[in-house]
């Protein structure tokens, strides 16, 4: 069984997203920052990763195009601006069609406990309609999806292939 996504709205401009994955905390933080294993999990079901480009160092930007239903694009991009392997990932993010405005800034902490590692997101919002904008969007469903797709990765990663826990 799948560890669920929690989801917790701290201030007026946060989302805070949190799972636990059955891995080692190199190896998650590698699914978020290597092209390779990124293209195989990132997005909602009936979502690809079609372009996938990251420059992981400070000041470097990441642009990620994703095709969805219906031949749908969507754009996101920014530039990282702390980069801490395995334990922390800070970068902005905007979308090339954005229905909120500022950039967001995404923190992703990993914190490894017996080779199981818990992934939390906050994801900080210009302003607060910013956030509540997407608190209507079915983020949370996309992430949730998005987030299971990583675990069978993860799942295959630590199991297969010479990598093993």
């Amino acid at each position: 069984m799948d560890d669920p996504l929690v989801v917790h709205t701290p201030g007026d401009r946060e989302i805070v997203l949190s799972r636990l994955f059955e891995a080692p905390a190199r190896l998650v933080f590698a699914a978020f920052t290597q092209p390779e294993l990124l293209v195989r999990w990132y997005g909602a079901r009936g979502w690809s990763l079609v372009e996938c480009d990251v420059d992981l160092r400070v000041g470097g930007r990441w642009r990620f195009v994703s095709r969805g239903p219906e031949g749908t694009r969507m754009v996101q991009a920014g530039a990282y601006r702390q980069i801490e392997p395995p334990h922390r990932l800070v970068c902005t993010e905007l979308f090339d069609d954005q229905s909120y405005p500022g950039e967001t800034l995404v923190s992703h902490e990993f914190s490894e406990l017996a080779g199981r590692t818990t992934v939390t997101t906050t994801l900080l919002y210009a302003t607060p309609e910013g956030r509540d904008i997407v608190l209507r969007y079915p983020m949370t469903r996309g992430v949730g999806q998005s987030f299971t797709r990583l675990a069978e990765l993860l799942r295959s990663t630590t199991t297969t292939g010479g990598e093993q826990r």
